[in-house]
């Protein structure tokens, strides 16, 4: 395999320091060209130190001016802020991989820039493909860029396809984990606690994904996500509960045969996958002991304890721009939620309310939503039924937002 410089987008978060473990592990085989954060310039400063980039960004400005002081690498290694920061790192020349790690739609304009500029990119951001799943993969052909699925589950079923034939593929069925609250009785979720929703019981990740997990809206953008990754329509993609997260994913082909991906939850493994691809890395890493492993359970989705899931999934039925809306909306609901603003139980019903609304904006002559719309929001906005470029995709996140926002300042005042 050829030596590879790197271009990692959110080397501060899990994502990204489980990258620079597998490059650290392979210096022969990897070095770094930028590292891009959002405003942990501390981290990002011990970061530079030890893999010495070429350029380091911080999305914060006033976090960066902080980076500068500090001089790490001796001053050696350039600092940018913003975004146009980032999609210099991104779209760097001198760069043969992008990893997509940034959360959240902050991550789109940088990974389109680096599909633009053709290169390699692996995509853990799952919001990039749920705001711009179909324009990614559509500019992806035109440039030559490859998108890898770093995604534990999108990881599995790249490697269940890898040498197949995927018109062969009847079916993907991506696992889940069922959170943290899989069997707590549905009328004690109105008292679980933020330090509850953040305990996930398999993987370490930070607090947006892991409340995601606990809502089980992570799957139904993964669905999402796996609808333009792979290019199979979503009754073909299914959801099983699988609480020992040892089964990544599964897809189920013509003849009945299923392929599944089976190992230990450590992301470094879909991670090293993707730098290494099409080869792979020896890892020096805790083993899968399939003796020691009592059962594997799988169990059917209760759609009325996760209610995120049932609105991803309305979404994707609507396509267009109201994935984006949904992802932009539950954004904001989250960091709300984080914040303090309400009970665990709302999450839900919030973001319910959003979708019920986004639906009567593209079915005006259907049930009046619960938020109603201002006399400037009375025409459906084009891009809530095409996203043609990533400006629409911005603008449909941004509608969700809008409406999330709006949802919560009326549920505060009444």
């Amino acid at each position: 395999m050829d030596h590879k410089k790197l271009t990692i987008l959110g080397s501060t978060g899990s994502i990204g320091r489980n990258t620079l473990d597998v490059v650290s592990r392979n210096p022969d085989r990897f070095s770094v060209h930028a590292l891009a954060a959002h405003s942990n310039h501390e981290l990002l400063a011990r970061q530079v130190e030890e893999f010495r980039p070429a350029l380091a960004v911080l999305f914060d400005e006033e976090a960066a001016g902080r980076l500068k002081e500090l001089r790490p690498n001796g001053g050696r290694t350039a600092v940018a802020w913003g975004m146009e920061g980032l999609l210099e790192a991104a779209g760097a020349a001198e760069v043969d991989q992008v990893v997509a790690g940034m959360v959240g739609a902050a991550g789109l304009l940088p990974t389109h820039a680096a599909v633009s500029a053709g290169k390699q990119v692996g995509v853990a951001n799952k919001e990039v493909m749920v705001l711009a799943g179909e324009l990614m993969m559509n500019l992806a052909r035109q440039t030559g860029a490859v998108l890898l699925p770093v995604d534990s589950e999108h990881n599995a079923i790249f490697q269940c396809l890898n040498g197949e034939d995927g018109a062969q593929a009847e079916r993907i069925i991506l696992t889940a984990s069922g959170g943290p609250f899989l069997d707590l009785p549905r009328e004690k979720f109105i008292s679980i606690t933020r330090e509850q929703a953040l305990r996930h019981p398999n993987w370490n990740m930070g607090p947006k994904i892991t409340i995601d997990s606990a809502t089980m809206m992570n799957k139904g953008l993964e669905v999402i996500e796996a609808r333009w990754f792979f290019g199979l329509p979503p009754e073909q993609i299914s959801v099983l509960v699988h609480p020992q997260s040892i089964v990544h994913s599964m897809v189920e082909f013509v003849d009945g045969s299923v392929l599944a991906q089976l190992g230990l939850p450590d992301m470094r493994v879909p991670i090293s996958y993707c730098l290494s691809y099409p080869e792979r890395l020896p890892l020096d890493l805790p083993r899968l002991n399939l003796g020691a492993v009592r059962n594997l359970e799988f169990r059917e989705v209760d759609h009325e304890r996760f209610v995120c899931l049932s609105l991803a999934l309305r979404a994707l039925k609507l396509e267009g721009g109201v994935p984006a809306a949904l992802n932009g909306a539950n954004e904001e609901v989250v960091a709300a939620y984080l914040a303090g603003g309400f009970p665990f139980h709302r999450i839900g019903s919030i973001l319910e309310e959003v979708m019920e609304h986004l639906e009567q904006e593209l079915n005006p002559a259907g049930p009046t939503p619960a938020v109603k719309e201002r006399p400037d929001e009375a025409l459906t906005p084009g891009y809530l039924k095409h996203i043609a470029t990533v400006d629409d995709a911005v603008a449909a996140d941004g509608h969700g937002r809008k409406l999330a926002l709006r949802i919560i300042s009326q549920a505060a005042n009444t």
